[in-house]
């Protein structure tokens, strides 16, 4: 997903108004429903283009039944040129958290000591109205950071994506999406900002408990209303032609509860070309998407065992689940928040011309600690999802019943994730298992559930 989209369902978030880049989910047609072979050979060639050596049907039944064996042969199907450019470009990744949280530092310092910020702020604060005081300061704070960090913006998420072949959008294009996320951000994140204010000035010792509340709230509007209004702003949706693939997708989902009746395919090729699907939405917003890259790229068998894991997202209430841990996980970020701020306006608030968290020019104190919370806690969040993963994993080999299907799904990943990390690498900085990890159980779940005859 591309930083615009992003940006804009983010700063619905928790994190939005406080820590500018975070979180936000995911013409062309579908592959034609013909016959299970052309599938596979299209799904070969497309293999073949990614530096995954192709495999036939008796090359699969051919495999060792011994789960570690498998996997190893899935994975020795990536070339060495294949492999070597994921890890570069899975572990540059950590590198750019880092700078993004260093960048997201010197930009608070210099919206809190440079005079011109200074200034900007005193003109909000000349507003009549305390909501105009709190409102336009909080676009000020939102247009500044996004003009600070779009050379950043510009180099990791269109110059990185071109160099590694994984984006198809011209400069013009790409822009035109930052600048739409830029404009939904100045609606919605000066919303958040008054809200956080009121619950400051209502409760100033004991603000960030109300202040992790209305995150949280608008956590959950946020995952209500993106699919419906801020998605489609970028990507078309289109039903999904009819196909035995569609009413089985179909017959999957309706027979472990998720309350839809349609497929919906979504133009990703037109930024990525990156395969990805969902099951999601709730309070009547429920929906099944699936990308075009996924359709083109992958074999009826990858695509049934890739929307059964994502139906095992539903079904197994993931998305309640995580906004639970991850309101947890909020409200301590907001506990740090609240005392570091209080800390640091005591020794620097002068310097700032800045004397407490009511004022609303702490806002760039606030989002950059709130940054550094959510940098600290990032092991824990990718548990979380990890965990979440590995269930929803289980569920879909269950369901769909397609081991080799999954595991070829999973070496289309492997092109832009790092497909065989070391044990204290995934457990800190995945934030879904590895290839190597989830391969190796689905060829036990092979093993165990489809024993040679």
């Amino acid at each position: 997903m591309t930083r615009a989209r992003r940006f804009c369902a983010t700063f619905c978030l928790a994190a939005s108004a406080l820590a500018l880049p975070a979180l936000a989910q995911d013409a062309a047609s579908a592959l034609p429903a013909a016959t299970a072979s052309a599938a596979s050979a299209a799904s070969s060639a497309s293999a073949a283009s990614h530096g995954i050596a192709p495999a036939t049907d008796a090359w699969r039944a051919a495999l060792p039944r011994d789960p570690a064996a498998a996997t190893q042969a899935y994975l020795d199907r990536l070339s060495p040129q294949a492999r070597a450019k994921s890890d570069a470009y899975f572990e540059g990744g950590y590198w750019l958290q880092l700078w993004s949280l260093l960048l997201t530092l010197v930009i608070a310092w210099l919206l809190l000591r440079a005079p011109p910020a200074q200034a900007a702020r005193r003109w909000c604060a000349n507003r009549s109205r305390r909501v105009a005081q709190v409102a336009s300061y909080g676009a000020f704070y939102i247009l500044a950071t996004w003009l600070l960090t779009l050379p950043f913006t510009v180099y990791q998420d269109f110059v990185r994506e071109h160099e590694y072949g994984f984006a198809t959008q011209g400069f013009g294009a790409w822009f035109g999406e930052q600048l739409t996320g830029l404009g939904i951000a100045l609606v919605i994140g000066p919303v958040f900002v008054l809200a956080i204010f009121a619950v400051i000035r209502r409760a100033p010792e004991r603000w960030w408990i109300g202040g992790a509340m209305v995150a949280i709230g608008f956590l959950v509007v946020a995952q209500v209303l993106a699919p419906v209004f801020i998605q489609p702003l970028f990507n078309t949706y289109k039903p999904l032609a009819d196909s035995p693939l569609k009413r089985q997708i179909l017959a999957m989902a309706q027979a472990n509860g998720v309350p839809v009746d349609n497929v919906y395919e979504v133009d990703a090729s037109r930024q990525s070309t990156r395969v990805s699907a969902n099951v999601s939405g709730f309070l009547g917003t429920a929906s099944i998407r699936l990308n075009d890259n996924l359709l083109r790229r992958t074999s009826d068998a990858q695509i049934r065992a890739v929307m059964a894991h994502e139906i095992g997202h539903f079904t197994m209430n993931h998305m309640a689940k995580t906004l639970l841990q991850f309101g947890l996980v909020i409200v301590a970020a907001f506990a740090f928040v609240a005392w570091a701020a209080r800390a640091l306006l005591r020794r620097y608030g002068e310097r700032w011309q800045v004397r407490s968290v009511q004022e609303v020019g702490s806002l760039p104190l606030l989002g950059a600690l709130f940054a550094t919370a959510l940098f600290l806690a990032t092991p824990l969040l990718n548990t979380i999802v990890r965990t979440m993963e590995t269930e929803a994993d289980h569920f879909g080999l269950n369901l769909a019943r397609e081991p080799d299907g999954m595991a070829e799904a999973l070496l289309a990943v492997a092109e832009y994730r790092k497909a065989d990390p070391g044990a204290l690498e995934e457990m800190l900085l995945f934030d879904h298992p590895s290839a190597r990890t989830r391969i190796y159980n689905a060829m036990r779940w092979k093993a165990d559930m489809q024993p040679s005859p």
